[in-house]
C-alpha cells in the first residue's frame, strides 16, 4: 500500500531526527558526556522507520543494544532519549540503564538489551505472554547479524514455530558482528534460510529502503495478527561508523562504506519526495534545518537535567 504523503513526510522527518540525534549523540560519547557504550545507528534509519511504522501502540519490541532509533520510532521521547545517554534522572530508565537499556512500558518498548542475541528469547517469551493472555497485539523482536549465531536464535524460532507465537524475528543485517564481516562469521550468509527449518516463513528485504521496509512490514505483520504465526525477516542494510563510538572501522575500506553511502535511505526518500513534487529543495533544507535545531534543544535538555539521588540507586531493583 501506497505510504500516504503527509506519513512519509512524517517519516521523512523522523529518519532526519534519528540521523541528528545519533550524530550528536557520538560527538558528546567522545567528549564523556555520556556514560558506558554506544552503538549508532547512523545508516539504518529505513529498517526502524519502515518497520515500526506499522506498529500499534499495543504492538511491543524487544531490541538489542543499537536501540535508540527504534525508541523514538515506537513513540519515545528524545528527550527523554538523550538525557537516559547522559545519565540523568529524566531519562527514559531513570539515567541508570543507558544507551544499551533504554525502557518504556507505556509504548510497549521492553528494551534494549546489551547481550547479543537475548533479545530473541525475551521477545519469544512476550510473544508466548501475548498469545496467553488473548492479546491480538505481536511483538517485534530485533537484533543484528552476530546475533544470529547464537544458541538462543535457535532454541527461540523453534519454541515460537512449535506454539504459534505472535513475533516478527527483525533480523538487521549490517554485515558486521562487530569488527567480524558476515562470510568470516556465518557458513551459510542467506540468513532468511536459517528460520525456514523451523517451519517459518523468511524473506529478504532491502534495508535502505524504506518504501520496501514498509511495504514488507505490512505484509508480514498482517499475516501474523491474521494466524498468529511467526514470521522472519532479514533487512540488508549498512551502519557508516564503526560498530561502537570506540571502533574506527578499519576492518572496511573507504571505497565500500562510499559505495553503500551512495545508496543512503534519506537521500531515497529525498528522491522520491521531490519526483512526486510532495517537497521542494527549499522544503526539504528547511526540513533538515528544523531537525539540527530539535536535536540541539534536546541535548540542551539532557545537559541540563538532574543526576539521580542517591537514593535513586535502590530502586527498581525488585519487581512489585
Amino acid at each position: 500500500m501506497p505510504i500516504e504523503k503527509d506519513e512519509l513526510l512524517h517519516l521523512y522527518r523522523e529518519m532526519l531526527l534519528i540521523r541528528r540525534f545519533e550524530d550528536r549523540a557520538h560527538f558528546a560519547y567522545t567528549q564523556d558526556k555520556v556514560g558506558g557504550y554506544f552503538h549508532p545507528y547512523i545508516g539504518q534509519e529505513a529498517v526502524g522507520c519502515g518497520f515500526i511504522s506499522v506498529l500499534r501502540r499495543d504492538d511491543v519490541i524487544c531490541d538489542a543494544y543499537r536501540d535508540h532509533g527504534h525508541f523514538i520510532s515506537k513513540g519515545g521521547d528524545p528527550h527523554a532519549a538523550m538525557a537516559e545517554l547522559f545519565g540523568k534522572a529524566t531519562g527514559c530508565a531513570g539515567g541508570k540503564g543507558g544507551s544499551m537499556h533504554f525502557y518504556n512500558r507505556e509504548i510497549g518498548f521492553y528494551g534494549g538489551t546489551g547481550i547479543v542475541g537475548a533479545s530473541i528469547g525475551l521477545g519469544t517469551g512476550v510473544g508466548f505472554a501475548l498469545k496467553y493472555c488473548g492479546s491480538d497485539a505481536i511483538c517485534l523482536t530485533i537484533f543484528g547479524d552476530g546475533a544470529v549465531n547464537t544458541g538462543l536464535f535457535h532454541e527461540s524460532l523453534n519454541m515460537a514455530a512449535l506454539w504459534e507465537l505472535p513475533v516478527l524475528f527483525l533480523c538487521e543485517n549490517n554485515l558486521y558482528a562487530m569488527g567480524t564481516s558476515l562470510e568470516r562469521s556465518s557458513a551459510v550468509t542467506d540468513l532468511a534460510s536459517r528460520a525456514r527449518p523451523y517451519g517459518i516463513e523468511a524473506e529478504t528485504v532491502d534495508g535502505m529502503d524504506l518504501f520496501a521496509c514498509r511495504a514488507a512490514a505490512e505484509r508480514l505483520i498482517a499475516a501474523i495478527r491474521a494466524d498468529r504465526k511467526p514470521r522472519f525477516v532479514e533487512a540488508i542494510t549498512y551502519r557508516y561508523r564503526g560498530h561502537g563510538a570506540a571502533d574506527p572501522g578499519h576492518y572496511r575500506t573507504r571505497q565500500e562504506v562510499d559505495e553503500w553511502r551512495a545508496r543512503d535511505p534519506i537521500g531515497i526518500v529525498e528522491k522520491r519526495l521531490l519526483e512526486e513534487k510532495i517537497a521542494s529543495d527549499e522544503e526539504i533544507e528547511q526540513m533538515h534545518a528544523d531537525a539540527v535545531k530539535a536535536v540541539n534543544e534536546i541535548v540542551a535538555y539532557a545537559e541540563s537535567s538532574p543526576m539521580p539521588p542517591p537514593e535513586a540507586l535502590h530502586e527498581h531493583v525488585y519487581a512489585p
